[in-house]
């Protein structure tokens, strides 16, 4: 399945998800497929975006280890259905969108966590999707810069 379906998918669920469990699972769901498209990027993208891509594959593998893992089958894990990434541009921007609503939708749980063990691990959670928000943005900014036939920061020859 496509990267940009699997997004949506993720999207759907986590939008239906009413119940604290029902919300981390789909949140795990989320950071697992980040995970596979940071992995997929990170070996068949752009060379551009291979460190960020292999950083948004480490931090999403770190998010699925925070939250209690959903007892979940081979099968059951979305992510494990990508077969494509397709237009990576495309792919980050949705991949961004779900990340937020990831974000948001941990709050929700932190918020009205009874127990203070759920209230930290979705607080780590958050950090761990803004992280992944980080690298994808850092994506979409090489994206630009290779788009517009510029130089990276870093590669351009400055005087001393």
């Amino acid at each position: 399945m496509d990267a940009m379906r699997l997004i949506e998918v993720n999207r759907r669920a986590l939008a239906l998800s009413q119940d604290p469990i029902g919300i981390v699972v789909e949140v795990w769901q989320s950071q697992a497929l980040a995970q596979a498209i940071g992995s997929r990027l990170a070996v068949t993208g752009p060379p551009e975006l291979r460190g960020e891509a292999l950083g948004l594959s480490e931090v999403g593998g770190r998010a699925c280890g925070l939250l209690d893992a959903p007892h979940l089958g081979t099968e059951d894990i979305r992510a494990a259905r990508l077969t494509e990434t397709g237009d990576a541009h495309a792919v980050l921007v949705a991949l961004d969108r779900l990340l937020g609503e990831v974000g948001i939708a941990l709050v929700g749980v932190a918020m009205g966590a009874a127990d203070e063990g759920v209230y930290w691990q979705c607080m780590e959670a958050i950090d761990a999707a803004d992280e992944s928000r980080d690298r994808v943005l850092e994506m979409l900014r090489r994206l630009a810069v290779r788009e517009r036939g510029l130089p990276e920061p870093d590669s351009a020859a400055g005087p001393a």
